[in-house]
């Protein structure tokens, strides 16, 4: 598809559908009130997101192309590709769960899982702001810099943290504590991506390793 835009908007689409269904058949039911508040937050946070993407050409152009196919260097194939198995258990699972009663996670706890989602909804938003480069995949394209402000102040993979957190959020506002193991495998896949990203980087990209001296925090603030 030539248009970025009608593709972003298809991938936005073509991404909650699949979740809907993946979450309520594994439930075995539609009456899972997590589950519909999950997917108002979400869209809420996410057609925001979207809209500014589309204002960006850049930006647009970079996030349109994602996956481990569009991936250039062998090694990041095989992390997104192990990364998918993560991510897919993360939408069925807290329906099994619903579905057999394995968790008990209380209602402020659900509620605190959603309004997490909208911090790093939010963060991934801080991120897009300052870093019209932020790219799907690991690469250098032309005309890019270092960028060091707003979130990239704190830490050097401020994407990554939003994901992660963001993955937390999910199984928490799910309603499953077990959801949280294939969270953590998705956040371990981060951390060895990010390693091969920053390699890259201070490699190819001009500044970045004066950069890396400045920020030294990976990706969670003041830990780590």
């Amino acid at each position: 598809m030539k248009n970025p835009k009608t593709k972003m908007w298809l991938q936005f689409v073509a991404t909650f559908i699949p979740i809907a269904l993946a979450l309520f058949l594994s439930a075995g039911t539609i009456d899972y009130w997590q589950a519909w508040v999950y997917f108002v937050v979400g869209i809420l946070t996410s057609v925001p997101l979207v809209l500014y993407i589309a204002k960006d050409p850049i930006l647009l152009e970079s996030r349109s192309k994602i996956g481990p196919t569009v991936e250039q260097r062998p090694f990041q194939k095989f992390i997104v590709w192990c990364l998918m198995i993560p991510v897919i258990t993360m939408f069925i699972l807290p329906g099994l769960d619903h579905r057999f009663g394995w968790s008990s996670v209380p209602l402020w706890l659900s509620i605190f899982g959603d309004i997490l989602i909208l911090f790093s909804m939010w963060m991934v938003y801080r991120v897009f702001r300052a870093n019209s480069f932020g790219s799907a995949t690991v690469e250098v394209i032309k005309e890019q810099k270092v960028i060091s402000t707003g979130p990239y102040a704190i830490v050097r993979n401020p994407m990554y943290t939003g994901a992660s957190m963001y993955f937390i959020g999910m199984a928490l506002a799910l309603g499953s504590f077990w959801a949280l193991i294939p969270a953590v495998l998705i956040m371990l896949g981060f951390v060895v991506r990010l390693f091969d990203e920053e390699k890259l980087l201070a490699r190819d990209l001009v500044g970045y390793t004066e950069y890396q001296k400045k920020v030294t925090y990976h990706l969670v603030p003041f830990v780590w």
